[in-house]
């Protein structure tokens, strides 16, 4: 999970080979769907649920 890794989105983009509004937008869709404010909770999240080591 890059964006738990600290990744931002141009880098996301980049190595995923999609757009930087894609990228967005599935963060937006993200945390909407965890109930997230940010990318820390999206990252204390997959850390807890174990989808980072």
């Amino acid at each position: 999970m890059t964006v738990a890794r600290g990744r931002t989105n141009a880098e996301i983009a980049t190595d995923l080979h999609i757009s930087l509004s894609t990228v967005k937008s599935h963060l937006a869709s993200l945390m909407n769907k965890l109930g997230a404010r940010n990318r820390v909770e999206i990252a204390m999240w997959a850390y807890e649920t174990g989808r980072l080591s």
